[in-house]
């Protein structure tokens, strides 16, 4: 969509409200089927096209090697490119751990695809150090664009020197907001592997923006905050990026950026804005990592984060400064959450998983971290100030650790799985129904290996996804979508 009709589509959101609410308006009012009262037996029709699905799964060779890579329904086919090590136009080695994506319409029918690397440690940087934002930094973005079936034009590095890139999110104006998942930075202590960060030249834990059509500045928007971003999204309503924290070990938040300039003006988003942390109303520090009743909706209002970027003291622990930004709006009040991951924006909604959020279903085990049960789907109205929930996993069977979410032509929800065991990636329909779409062959040597990075070509022919591990790749999807639920 050209800025023109944005705006002008923008305009018509904000002057009506009964206009607003995405696809799962009716699921997330209670109206609908909500995972945790679905009927005894209904993951049996789970993979039928009636249920959604498209069917059983089937080993499918990939069409760039014939490997076995996923198992599809009948008829799916797909090709993986940019695999971590290959070589990328620009020379550089494609770098590993693929996370978070999305796609942007480019020229002569291709699709240009702005990508994550999860890449932690002082490892160096991949490309041009000199340009690097941190050059002991071994994450940041690469720009691939490709065709419908995964044949690549060109790819090249479009930031380097950044640490942790998890997910982030496409702005309406064509670009890619890439999140650090972490914290680290020469004022912090060991994180969770254990290394020292000594070698480090920048703090981390920001937001960058990396155009569609180039190179990011390399400039972190540090009044967006400094903690463990996982998603960002752009709502033309407010005017705010919502954003979402995946805290391991302790609680996270859902927070908004208030930039100081409409990112319409120059195309860009600007640091120097208000950060803020969701609370509900009249019941601070709210547990919503707990069990939900099906449909549960709160009014929520926001708190004030008066030091988004903090510096720390000297001994000051990796623990201490992740918690940092998000202690600032508990002491205010705000609620609570467990791992904050994918998020994704339609007409007034912000959609955001809370991967291990929920109760812990009977014959699960509770995982590791802050947290107890296997996923939930939220849905926050940025105009009504309504928060609900849009699915609850009642167990690992149906919905296992939920991570990055996209939304189908149709209005699907694609959940991309980061269980235990078998990942998946699950369709959730409008009218609260799970399916599988596809399972992930597990990939030698790493028993870690998940889906990632889910998000749908400009025309609706190929999901594009993500195998985030040691030796990551990207993979195109395509095949006979109108057959079910996506």
């Amino acid at each position: 969509m050209d800025r023109r009709r944005f705006l002008s589509r923008s305009a018509a959101v904000a002057a009506g409200t009964a206009v607003v609410g995405g696809p799962f308006q009716g699921l997330a009012a209670g109206t609908a089927h909500a995972g945790t009262n679905r009927a005894p037996g209904a993951d049996a029709a789970r993979g039928r096209p009636g249920a959604g699905g498209y069917g059983p799964l089937l080993p499918t060779p990939d069409e760039r090697d014939g490997a076995v890579r996923l198992h599809l329904p009948e008829g799916f086919r797909y090709r993986s490119f940019n695999e971590a090590g290959s070589p990328m136009s620009d020379g550089t080695p494609t770098p590993g751990k693929h996370d978070g994506m999305a796609s942007f319409r480019g020229r002569r029918g291709k699709t240009v695809l702005v990508r994550n690397h999860e890449v932690n440690g002082p490892v160096g940087a991949f490309g041009n150090a000199a340009e690097a934002y941190d050059p002991a930094c071994g994450g940041g973005t690469t720009t691939a664009i490709v065709d419908r079936y995964g044949n690549v034009e060109w790819s090249g590095v479009s930031l380097n020197g950044t640490q942790m890139n998890c997910s982030g999110g496409p702005m309406p104006w064509g670009s890619w907001v890439t999140c650090e998942e972490t914290v680290n930075g020469p004022d912090v202590g060991p994180d969770f592997t254990g290394q020292p960060n000594t070698k480090l030249t920048q703090k981390h834990g920001y937001l960058f923006e990396v155009p569609s059509d180039g190179t990011s500045s390399r400039v972190p928007i540090r009044s967006a905050g400094r903690f463990a971003h996982e998603s960002a999204v752009f709502d033309p309503i407010t005017g705010a990026v919502y954003m979402t924290e995946d805290n391991f070990g302790f609680a996270s938040g859902f927070y908004r950026y208030l930039p100081p300039v409409t990112p319409w003006i120059g195309g860009k988003l600007r640091d120097g804005g208000r950060l803020q942390m969701l609370a509900v109303k009249k019941r601070p520090n709210l547990d919503l990592s707990a069990g939900q009743q099906p449909g549960a909706a709160y009014d929520i209002t926001w708190v004030d984060i008066d030091d988004p970027d903090p510096a720390f003291a000297p001994g000051t622990t990796n623990d201490q400064a992740i918690q940092a930004v998000g202690n600032q709006g508990r002491a205010k009040g705000a609620a609570l959450f467990s791992r904050l991951e994918g998020a994704y924006y339609q007409r007034g909604v912000v959609y955001f998983v809370s991967t291990q959020g929920g109760a812990t279903p009977a014959g699960d085990t509770a995982p590791d971290g802050f947290g107890d049960g296997r996923g939930q789907v939220w849905a926050y109205n940025t105009v009504t100030r309504r928060l609900r929930l849009v699915f609850e996993s009642p167990g690992s069977a149906k919905l296992d650790l939920p991570d990055n979410v996209t939304v189908s032509p149709r209005g699907t929800l694609v959940l991309c799985e980061d269980g235990d065991g078998d990942n998946f990636l699950r369709g959730l329909t409008v009218d609260g129904r799970i399916f599988d779409l596809a399972r992930m062959e597990p990939v030698a040597g790493d028993a870690g290996a998940e889906f990632a990075g889910s998000t749908f070509g400009p025309d609706g022919h190929t999901l594009y996804v993500n195998i985030q591990s040691r030796k990551g790749m990207s993979i195109a999807v395509w095949g006979p979508w109108h057959k079910g639920g996506f």
